[in-house]
């Protein structure tokens, strides 16, 4: 049987770990695709050191692959949302599968692309657009396949878990950790992707879909970053037992689906608050299997192209399959996607970690329960620290029963308004994942 013929486009970080995994493994991968795989081209606009080509011939134009009639299957790994989104429509209208690893393409174009797709009756896989190296795509569409998904988090950005982590294990300023985290190429200049949660939100959108069987709406999840946080925090959640994580959370709800990402307490002897570093965790709870966690590396060279390399795996099996009888691609059937709406984050509901500055006055700890209990939310525990010698303020940390998020609003703006209290009220989730 011939080989399937592979262009590359992009042969930076991923695109060259790709192109070394083929290369190296080409026999073993050749025996579980059930045929040999050749990459037959490869777009780029300047060699990789990491990544001996060899005779492969190489363009600078990412469209002589969309367009070259011997390539069954086009690797897209130049990322961003335009020249991707075109690259993607051309290489199905030419009748190409595509892999990719692009989590900002799918989540915001990926209704588009998967329409276009069926309509050629071509595969788009997309694995490594989340989490890396770790199949949890595969296992919440396939493994999970007799389940009724009813939530799922995630910590799927590195450069925050790692920040966090350094937060944490050193006591040092936010300002400080994401400095040393462009130094070791963990953020990019520009980190706005990552702290803000802009990047976690893209992989959060297509977990959802995958989990609840949804169309894809990136423009419908919140995202709060963790630029706010203070080494204080981070150490009052230590002492009350929780660990600060940037987390991605997915929740099914009578009335619609939770999409955010956002800082969040976890009990600390959860498996995931024990994930640190640059790693990546996602939790997955469902109906028949209960809760399940996968961990690994959530980027990087070859961790990443491990699940491209999957992905074509899968590709190449399946090309002669009938299109019809083919994995969907968000795991449920077309026809069948849900319209369940997403919720604003004022209408989901969690736990919440408080930290007023107040006065050194008799009396206001009475204050904050009488607004808190006003709006139906309770405290689980509460915790008041010595007075602060630099400014004479009483912190007061709270922790809240589950409540809508609606109401923990207006109860900041109640307490905010009182004399006794100064400045903003720090507010964190707290989610028990249990």
């Amino acid at each position: 049987m011939n080989p399937v013929k592979v262009g590359i486009c992009g042969l930076g970080t991923v695109g060259g770990g790709t192109f070394n995994v083929l290369k190296r493994n080409a026999e073993e991968i050749a025996r579980r695709a059930g045929r040999g795989i050749e990459v037959a081209q490869i777009a780029a606009r300047r060699p990789n050191p990491k990544c001996e080509t060899g005779s492969t011939p190489i363009t600078a134009d990412i469209f002589d692959v969309a367009n070259n009639p011997e390539i069954d299957v086009v690797i897209e790994l130049i990322g961003g949302y335009t020249l991707a989104h075109e690259l993607v429509l051309k290489a199905i209208e030419n009748g190409k599968h595509v892999v990719t690893a692009n989590k900002a393409l799918i989540a915001v174009h990926g209704n588009e692309i998967f329409a276009k797709a069926r309509e050629k009756g071509v595969i788009v896989a997309f694995e490594a657009a989340v989490a890396g190296g770790i199949p949890v795509i595969k296992a919440i569409r396939e493994g999970l396949a007799a389940n009724r998904i009813n939530w799922l988090a995630g910590i799927i950005n590195g450069t925050g878990n790692f920040i966090l982590t350094e937060m944490r294990e050193k006591g040092r300023a936010f300002a400080d950790v994401l400095k040393e985290a462009q130094a070791l190429g963990y953020a990019e200049a520009d980190p706005t992707f990552d702290v803000e949660g802009i990047d976690a939100a893209h992989k959060l959108t297509i977990l959802a879909s995958i989990a609840f069987g949804i169309p894809l709406q990136f423009d419908k999840a919140y995202t709060e970053g963790i630029t706010q946080l203070t080494t204080a925090d981070v150490n009052y959640a230590e002492a009350l037992g929780y660990r600060i994580k940037h987390l991605g959370v997915a929740r099914r709800t009578d009335s619609g689906i939770e999409l955010r990402v956002h800082p969040t307490l976890i009990p600390a002897d959860r498996l995931i608050a024990n994930v640190n570093g640059v790693m990546n965790a996602v939790m997955v709870n469902g109906d028949a299997a209960g809760s399940t966690l996968f961990y690994g590396a959530g980027a990087g060279m070859e961790p990443t192209a491990s699940s491209v390399v999957a992905d074509l795996v899968d590709v190449v099996r399946a090309m002669t399959a009938d299109p019809e009888n083919r994995v969907p691609h968000l795991a449920f059937q077309p026809d069948s996607l849900s319209d369940h709406p997403i919720l604003p984050i004022d209408a989901c509901e969690s736990a919440y970690y408080l930290r007023i500055q107040a006065k050194d006055h008799p009396g206001v700890l009475a204050q904050v329960a009488t607004i808190l209990s006003e709006r139906g939310i309770n405290i689980e525990s509460i915790m008041q620290m010595e007075v602060e010698e630099h400014d004479g303020l009483v912190p007061m940390i709270l922790v809240t029963h589950r409540v809508l998020e609606s109401r923990i609003i207006e109860a900041i703006a109640a307490l905010e308004a009182l004399d006794d209290v100064v400045g903003n009220v720090v507010r964190i989730r707290v989610e028990q994942l249990n």
